[in-house]
């Protein structure tokens, strides 16, 4: 199982976003799609499809949260007229955050917020090896603005299997952007790639509950060990969920409760369903106590 899985929080346009979403790419699927009822949001759609071989998780839970491009996904592409075909589909309905077109660091370049808001980069890479096809994009914003090297060197020390790759900054001439600070750079945490930077413009948005990271915990202890790490705003622990120093969410989940998930039997999911929602962290003794009653 993967260990980190981004999660998108929607109204309730998941069902239909996974479909088009997974029209876009080659090698998806649906994984998973299961119906929770009777709670805080009502009745509620969680679902996990496979995007170009990446899982992601999507959410139908109210209209509570709204993407923002504070974190986007890159899509690397072979060729222009790949990034071409997702444009054009992507941009349907949606808004152009940066025009299509050539740019320094590529010859066919884009940046759009498609028709549910979630924003998608689009680059040609060139000669360059594609080892994964989307990759989560963190812009650090207003107060977190020059937080990036920080928030990398953090999160590398939190998770396993991680690294940090080559970081470029921005030189003395790219005023509001301070000198030093960082233009672009890759991490991997868990063997799952990143890559993020500073942005000193006048930006209206931040990081918010509408995309989140589940971290996949097999034990207690897991739990423990990156609820401790990871949790420095009390007031947003909920149901697993938690806002770093950062302001970026995860979700602290034990895999055992993905498995609690997919039982379609409804007695035993209003059951579990009926104990995380009291929970702030996860407690895997009750939740197993709640799934087996």
């Amino acid at each position: 199982m993967n260990k980190l899985i981004p999660h998108l929080w929607f109204d309730k346009e998941a069902d239909e976003a996974s479909k088009f979403y997974m029209s876009l790419f080659e090698d998806s699927k649906l994984i998973d799609k299961s119906i929770l009822n009777d709670t805080p949001s009502g009745t509620v759609d969680m679902i996990t499809i496979e995007l170009a071989g990446q899982k992601f998780m999507l959410l139908s839970a109210g209209p509570y949260f709204k993407f923002t491009p504070a974190i986007s996904f890159l899509i690397a592409c072979n060729t222009a007229t790949e990034v071409e075909m997702l444009w054009e589909k992507l941009i349907e309905k949606g808004e152009a955050l940066m025009e299509l077109g050539a740019y320094p660091f590529s010859e066919k370049y884009g940046w759009v917020a498609d028709q549910y808001g979630l924003s998608w980069q689009i680059m040609y890479m060139g000669d360059i090896e594609i080892k994964q096809k989307i990759t989560p994009t963190l812009m650090f914003v207003g107060d977190q603005c020059g937080n990036t090297e920080e928030a990398i060197h953090f999160y590398t020390s939190v998770f396993q299997d991680s690294k940090i790759g080559e970081i470029l900054r921005y030189g003395e001439d790219a005023s509001p952007d301070k000198s030093g600070t960082i233009l672009h750079v890759g991490f991997t945490l868990e063997n799952l790639d990143f890559a993020a930077m500073d942005s000193a413009y006048e930006h209206k948005f931040t990081f918010n509950e509408a995309i989140s990271f589940v971290v996949n915990c097999e034990s207690q202890e897991e739990i423990d060990y990156y609820w401790d790490k990871l949790s420095a705003v009390p007031e947003a622990e909920e149901c697993g969920w938690l806002k770093d120093k950062y302001g970026v969410s995860w979700q602290i989940v034990p895999t055992a409760m993905n498995e609690m998930m997919q039982n379609k039997d409804p007695k035993k999911l209003q059951q579990v369903t009926e104990a995380f929602l009291k929970m702030k962290k996860f407690n895997l003794a009750e939740l197993f106590k709640a799934y087996e009653a």
